[in-house]
C-alpha cells in the first residue's frame, strides 16, 4: 500500500510519529493509502529547517521570486492533467470540476508574478526640514497554511503564493483526507527554482495543527475549514502572538425574485447547489424565492434537472456532475441532516435517500435532494450540510427574502438572480455578506480582487488572495531619515594655497 510523508528540505520523507490515517477511494470505500501524522517533535523541526532557508529567500530581489511563480504557472499547466486525477481519485470529484481546483490555484499564482509591484513602499520627500519619509514591505519569515479536503489544490495554491512571492518560507498543513496532490504542488515548486526547505508540506491531525499555534517561529496562521475550527484556530494563534486569518462556514442564500429568468435561475441552482457533491463552501444551499408563484414556478424547473443528474465516479467520463463525498462519515452526517429535514416538517421533493451506484455500493455517494417549505428554525437550514441538498425557503416578500440571509449566522456568499437594477444595486448595498453575486451564483472573485466571508464565516480583518493576501503575508516598516547637511558646500576642489 502506498505510504505517503511529509515534504521536508526539498524531498519526501516518512513520518517518524509511528502513528497513520488511512486515504480512502470515495468510489469504492477502500484504502488505498495510508499518510504520516506528523508529531509536534516533527513539525518543530521542519519549522526550525525552514526558518534557516527563509533568511536567504527573504534577502533575494522580489524580480527573481517572481521567475519562481513565473515557472510554476508553466508547470501547473503541464501536469494539470496529473493533478486533477490525484484529486479526482483521492477526493471523488469529477475530472473537470478537479481541473477547475487547480485552475483556480494557478489563477493565483499568476497574480502572484506581479509580486514586485504589490511589495512596493511608499515615499515622501521633504516630510521635513531635510527629512525624507519611507515604508518598506518585508517578509513575516515562517508562516503557515492549514487548508481543507474540498479543495486539495486551490487552497494550498492560494496560501503558499502569496506568501511565498512575498519572501516567507511556508508550513503546510494540508488535509489528511487527499494529501497527494499538495505534496505534488511542492515537488513542482522545487522543479520551478524554489530553495530547498522554502517550503515544507507536514501531513498530520490536531496534533500538528496544535504544534502550528504553539511554535514561536511562525508569525502567521491561514486556515480554512468548519467555523468552531476556524474560530479555535484564530483564538489560539491570536493568543501567541500571531497574525491569523480563518475561513469557516457557510449557509449561501440564493434570491430569485419574480422577474429572474426562471430556466438560467434553475440551472445557476442545480450547477451552484450540486455542483462538486455540494462540498464547497461558495455552493449554494439555500434557494429563497419570492412570492409562492415564483417558488412553485422554481420548484417546477428544479425537479426534472435534479432528477436527471449523473452521480458518479470520475472514471465514468466528463458527464458525470457529481461524484461520491470524501468520506463514510460526511455521507453519514448528510443523509442524518436529510432525515431531521423530513422529521422536521420539510417536504423533500426529490429524495435521494435510497440513491446506490450498481458496481460501487461501498462508496461515499449521496443522491440529491430537494427540499421545500423549509423555515429558519430547521436544522437543515441552520447548519452546514456540505452535501448535495438544496433547501428551499419560501418568502413573501423581496424584504423578508433579503432579512434571512442577513439574520444567518454565516456570511460567506449570497446572490441574487433579477433583471431589475434597483433591487440588485439595493441587495448588494444592504446585504452584510462578504461575497455577492448579481444573475452569478458562485461568486466567487477572481485572483486580483480578494476572497473572504463575514459574520461566523470569517475570523481576522484581512482576505485570501489579491492585494490582501500580500498585507497579512508582510510586515510596514517606516523609515524617517535625516543626513547630516552642509558636507557639499564644504568641498574643495582647488589645490590649498601654501600657508
Amino acid at each position: 500500500m502506498q505510504q505517503i510523508g511529509h515534504w521536508i528540505d526539498g524531498k519526501r520523507v516518512a513520518g517518524t510519529s509511528g502513528r497513520t490515517a488511512d486515504v480512502y477511494n470515495p468510489a469504492t470505500g477502500e484504502v488505498q493509502a495510508q499518510v504520516a501524522l506528523a508529531s509536534k517533535a516533527e513539525m518543530d523541526a521542519a519549522v526550525a529547517s525552514a526558518a534557516k532557508a527563509q533568511k536567504a529567500w527573504g534577502a533575494m530581489n522580489p524580480q527573481r521570486r517572481a521567475r519562481v511563480m513565473m515557472e510554476l504557472v508553466r508547470l501547473l499547466n503541464r501536469d494539470m492533467d496529473k493533478l486533477a486525477e490525484a484529486i479526482s481519485r483521492e477526493h471523488g470529484k469529477t475530472f473537470p470540476d478537479a481541473k477547475g481546483d487547480v485552475q483556480r490555484g494557478l489563477e493565483v499564482i499568476e497574480f502572484c508574478i506581479g509580486a514586485p509591484h504589490l511589495l512596493k513602499g511608499e515615499f515622501t520627500d521633504s516630510a521635513g526640514p531635510g527629512i525624507d519619509m519611507y515604508s518598506m514591505r518585508q517578509p513575516l519569515g515562517v508562516v503557515a497554511g492549514i487548508t481543507p479536503f474540498n479543495f486539495p489544490a486551490m487552497i494550498p495554491l492560494w496560501k503558499m503564493g502569496p506568501a511565498l512571492a512575498s519572501g516567507n518560507a511556508m508550513i503546510l498543513k494540508p488535509s489528511e483526507r487527499d494529501p497527494s496532490c499538495p505534496m505534488m504542488l511542492a515537488e513542482l515548486c522545487q522543479e520551478a527554482g524554489l530553495p530547498d526547505g522554502v517550503l515544507q508540506v507536514i501531513n498530520g491531525d490536531k496534533e500538528a495543527v496544535d504544534a502550528i499555534l504553539d511554535n514561536d517561529t511562525i508569525q502567521a496562521v491561514g486556515f480554512v475549514g468548519s467555523t468552531p475550527i476556524a474560530q479555535y484556530i484564530y483564538s489560539r494563534a491570536t493568543a501567541n502572538g500571531k497574525r491569523s486569518q480563518c475561513f469557516g462556514g457557510a449557509k449561501n442564500h440564493m434570491i430569485i425574485m419574480p422577474d429572474a429568468d426562471m430556466d438560467q435561475a434553475a440551472d445557476a441552482l442545480v450547477g451552484a447547489g450540486y455542483g462538486a457533491a455540494g462540498e464547497r463552501c461558495m455552493a449554494i444551499s439555500v434557494a429563497v424565492p419570492v412570492g409562492e408563484e415564483t417558488a412553485d414556478r422554481l420548484i417546477e424547473k428544479l425537479v426534472p434537472r435534479i432528477e436527471a443528474l449523473k452521480v458518479g465516479p470520475y472514471t465514468a467520463g466528463n458527464d458525470v456532475d457529481f461524484g461520491p463525498v470524501v468520506t463514510a462519515a460526511a455521507k453519514a452526517n448528510i443523509l442524518r441532516l436529510v432525515e431531521s429535514g423530513v422529521a422536521q416538517g420539510a417536504e423533500l421533493v426529490v429524495d435521494g435517500r435510497d440513491f446506490s451506484l450498481q458496481g460501487y455500493e461501498n462508496g461515499f455517494f449521496v443522491g440529491a435532494h430537494l427540499f421545500d417549505r423549509v423555515t429558519p428554525d430547521m436544522d437543515i437550514y441552520k447548519t452546514e450540510i456540505f452535501g448535495p441538498v438544496l433547501s428551499t425557503v419560501r418568502a413573501a416578500s423581496y424584504e423578508e427574502a433579503i432579512g434571512l440571509a442577513m439574520d444567518h449566522e454565516y456570511g460567506n456568499g449570497t446572490a441574487i438572480f433579477t433583471r431589475d437594477g434597483d433591487a440588485a444595486r439595493d441587495f448588494a448595498n444592504r446585504i452584510n455578506i462578504g461575497m455577492v453575486g448579481i444573475n452569478v451564483p458562485i461568486p466567487v472573485p477572481l485572483a486580483y480582487h480578494t476572497f473572504g466571508g463575514w459574520k461566523r464565516s470569517g475570523f481576522g480583518d484581512l482576505n485570501q488572495h489579491g492585494p490582501d493576501a500580500f498585507r497579512f503575508y508582510t510586515r510596514t516598516k517606516t523609515v524617517t531619515a535625516r543626513w547630516p547637511s552642509g558636507i557639499k558646500e564644504g568641498a574643495a576642489f582647488n589645490f590649498k594655497a601654501m600657508e
